[in-house]
């Protein structure tokens, strides 16, 4: 790319305020229903915005955003695969019988009282040996949020929870990739930098565990007797509950502890999935195909690929459990991948615009202290989760804009390692129009700002990093590591 002077700060905030405007707009007016075109709109009209400002006023070609926005498509690819697995498996999850038999027998296990704080430990846990907060939310994740409806808890807690524990276990997992991701980038030893985050990421989570315990109480005295009754009368008249469709998310466990890729495991997960659901729930795949005319072998075969692809709707009898109980396939993807190509356009539009850099600049200006480094890199990172709507673009791209200044203050690279994943591996989920809000917010079917304020352990953790900073504990500067 050609060297050229960056667009001044101020020019390159526009693209950013005509965004959160229009985004602002769009929330207003579509609500919950922002995802299904509105913020692609707003997506597209500042990437517009960023791209007339650079030709017109600084000269960059076209070619330089085309070959920008070639280079980052390139690097999704996977994660739009991953997000038409997730789809197929949530289909074949619920359908099958898996997720139905988890919340069966969950709901008559577990108290309204411990039921938030629970959730958020077994998403830590199953996220810890996974490595993905994205595999642990759309099958446990999927299966809590079931239970806790039937305890009587709000759909916005009980999120809170799951997203909580699923991003420490991704943050903490020698198997997670930005966990990979955010050490390679700055050179630091796996699990060194593993090691280092402990200091800011054990607090963290004590004190969320905390939170959803204390909480837990108030929600005791919920209806949850009234739902638990009719979700388990509901459950067994509709599903066939076995302990065999448990086979499933075991088979899915032992992939995951071969550390088996999350593509594989969510596609062989559906895949057993689907067959159980021909051999336990036969009566459900034909009500799916709705079509008498066809033979049992294709209306069952019909079933199957509407449950892959398609949006299901079981008549359980209790209209609570029936939204529960539908699914959306691989189409109630497409949305949020929709969502996600135009993200990525934007956040390309930024860096090949030079507005990103521009903008940056001005917040290193700003390093002075310790403290003010970290907390600049915290700005920074939050900044490009917003910004360029991904955070795997977010944790290279903060990287790079650091990397020089830690090594000229002399601090340890793996303070710029463990800050970088405390500002945006977990804060990507917080933002609606970032790759992981908009996954998360569909999968759960909760969204992102009402389960916002609930996540507790995703927007304590970048103020932790940065009360760490400010009283200097176990942060050594480079000279000293040897002795330390």
């Amino acid at each position: 790319m050609t060297v050229r002077k960056l667009p001044h700060p101020l020019i390159s905030c526009i693209p950013l305020a005509v965004l959160i405007g229009l985004l602002a707009i769009v929330i207003t007016l579509f609500g919950s229903d922002s995802l299904s075109g509105g913020s692609q709109v707003a997506l597209i009209m500042g990437m517009a915005v960023c791209i007339f400002i650079s030709m017109t006023f600084y000269h960059v070609p076209w070619k330089e955003f085309e070959q920008q926005m070639n280079k980052t498509m390139g690097g999704i690819f996977i994660t739009l695969l991953i997000l038409l697995s997730v789809g197929m498996l949530s289909g074949s999850w619920m359908v099958s019988g898996v997720v139905p038999t988890l919340i069966y027998y969950g709901v008559q296990m577990l108290s309204p009282k411990f039921f938030l704080i629970s959730a958020c430990a077994i998403c830590a846990l199953v996220s810890l040996l996974s490595g993905s907060s994205w595999t642990t939310i759309a099958t446990i994740g999927v299966a809590l949020l079931g239970i806790g409806q039937a305890l009587g808890i709000a759909d916005a807690w009980t999120a809170g929870a799951i997203i909580s524990g699923a991003y420490f276990g991704d943050k903490m997992s020698p198997l997670s990739d930005t966990t990979i991701l955010a050490s390679s980038a700055v050179r630091v030893d796996i699990f060194k930098h593993i090691r280092y985050m402990m200091h800011t990421t054990v607090p963290t989570i004590t004190i969320t565990l905390i939170i959803f315990l204390i909480a837990g109480f108030g929600h005791g005295a919920a209806s949850g007797g009234i739902h638990v009754e009719e979700f388990t009368h509901g459950l067994s008249a509709t599903f066939n509950i076995l302990p065999w469709t448990l086979l499933v998310p075991v088979f899915t466990g032992i992939l995951i502890a071969k550390r088996v890729p999350s593509v594989i495991v969510l596609f062989a997960s559906s895949v057993m999935a689907g067959i159980m659901a021909l051999v336990l729930q036969p009566h459900l795949l034909t009500e799916i195909a709705a079509d008498t005319s066809l033979s049992t072998a294709g209306a069952l075969t019909k079933g199957l690929a509407i449950t892959y692809y398609g949006s299901t709707a079981i008549d359980t009898g209790s209209s609570a459990l029936n939204d529960l109980v539908s699914t959306g396939g691989m189409a109630g993807m497409l949305n949020t991948i929709w969502l996600i190509i135009c993200a990525m356009c934007f956040g390309a539009a930024m860096v090949a615009s030079g507005m990103i850099h521009s903008i940056t600049g001005v917040i290193l200006r700003w390093v002075r202290t310790r403290f003010s480094l970290v907390s600049s890199t915290v700005v920074t990172g939050l900044l490009m989760n917003i910004a360029t709507g991904d955070q795997f673009i977010s944790i290279v791209l903060s990287a790079d804009m650091f990397r020089e200044v830690y090594d000229r203050e002399g601090f340890e690279p793996r303070l710029l390692s463990r800050t970088t994943e405390d500002a945006v591996t977990v804060t990507s989920v917080l933002v609606p129009w970032n790759t992981c809000g908009m996954t998360q917010a569909t999968v759960l079917g909760v969204p992102t700002m009402v389960y916002l304020p609930y996540c507790f352990f995703n927007y304590l953790s970048p103020l932790m990093t940065m009360f760490i900073a400010a009283i200097g504990w176990k942060i050594t500067r480079r000279q000293k590591e040897e002795t330390a």
